[in-house]
């Protein structure tokens, strides 16, 4: 359809022309702000991944779990996540977590990886609640002039939108229905990586406070960031962009959901700054961020795992997976 197009190109235009603002403006960025958010960010990847690895460790006691290999499929997935859309990531984190765990199996540790959503949606709510109510974050029926394609295009197309979602939740009610009848050992591995929410003071001091710690050290990294950035930290503009960062996330049609935090970004800190300083921000962020998590993750597949590219970590994982399969037949 041309106004597809049109409106793809227009985003696209967008996001380069911020791109460019940010270069130009690359001279008044503090460095030292910079390094110091990027660390902050470093470290809530590691409280996550410690999170992870105590789900993985409630899973499979009689197992040594090393926590460098979690570490790094954490990191490796997240690296990853910034330059392929849909979450492509996690798949190196279900592979890397595989092989790290001798006797573990895929559905155990998809379930593990939604252990963390509890917190994420404990803290989620509260912060878009926040967020929608300071009169600056877009409300739903705006997102459709927003600049970002992928929120326009679910804007502008409810019906679509109310039948993807339907047919979303049907295809899962279906496949539910079909192997609770015919693979009761799925859903007993699918048990076996939820073994930590039985627990419940377990998972407070093992998972949420340890996700909570992370979560104060994010906070610190958007902190920096906003004053790198000559934005501006303050408690307000760092829960705006982790409003920002949670709607992106619900929405991982690009890498990183870049162009809805660009898009976002610019709405929502309008008149906080010059256009420049904001455009320049919206994307230097992301820049930096997807910079850094894939230098991490990179390095992390090289000295942890051995492979010498994230694509050898995707093929190796096809292999497995057709290895397994085979043996099953």
């Amino acid at each position: 359809m041309p106004w597809v197009s049109a409106s793809v190109g227009d985003d696209i235009g967008s996001f380069f022309a911020a791109v460019g603002k940010f270069f130009e403006n690359l001279a008044r960025i503090d460095p030292a702000l910079l390094a110091l958010g990027l660390l902050c960010f470093g470290i809530y990847l590691t409280f996550r991944a410690r999170a992870f690895f105590h789900v993985l460790q409630a899973a499979y006691p009689a197992e040594r779990v090393a926590f460098r290999r979690i570490w790094g499929a954490y990191i490796a997935a997240y690296g990853f996540n910034n330059v392929i859309p849909a979450r492509g990531g996690d798949i190196i984190k279900l592979f890397l977590t595989r092989t790290s765990i001798p006797s573990s199996s895929y559905p155990a540790i998809g379930a593990a990886l939604f252990v963390e959503a509890g917190f994420d949606l404990a803290m989620g709510i509260p912060i878009l609640i926040f967020a929608f109510t300071q009169g600056v974050f877009p409300q739903p029926p705006e997102w459709a002039d927003i600049g970002a394609f992928d929120l326009s295009f679910l804007a502008q197309n409810l019906r679509l939108t109310l039948f993807l979602i339907t047919l979303v939740a049907l295809g899962g009610l279906i496949a539910f229905a079909v192997l609770s009848v015919r693979v009761k050992a799925f859903w007993g591995r699918v048990r076996q990586g939820l073994t930590i929410l039985a627990d419940r003071r377990r998972y407070l001091r093992e998972v949420f406070l340890v996700q909570f710690a992370g979560w104060l050290f994010r906070c610190a990294a958007f902190w920096s960031l906003l004053e790198a950035f000559n934005v501006g930290g303050s408690v307000k503009n760092v829960l705006l962009v982790l409003g920002v960062n949670a709607v992106a996330s619900a929405l991982p049609f690009t890498p990183g959901g870049a162009g809805v935090q660009q898009a976002f970004l610019v709405k929502v800190f309008a008149g906080t700054a010059s256009g420049a300083t904001i455009a320049a921000y919206s994307v230097g962020q992301q820049i930096a961020i997807a910079l850094f998590s894939i230098g991490v993750g990179f390095l992390a597949i090289v000295t942890i795992f051995k492979f010498r590219s994230f694509k050898e970590v995707v093929a190796a994982g096809k292999d497995a997976r057709a290895a397994e399969k085979a043996a099953a037949v």
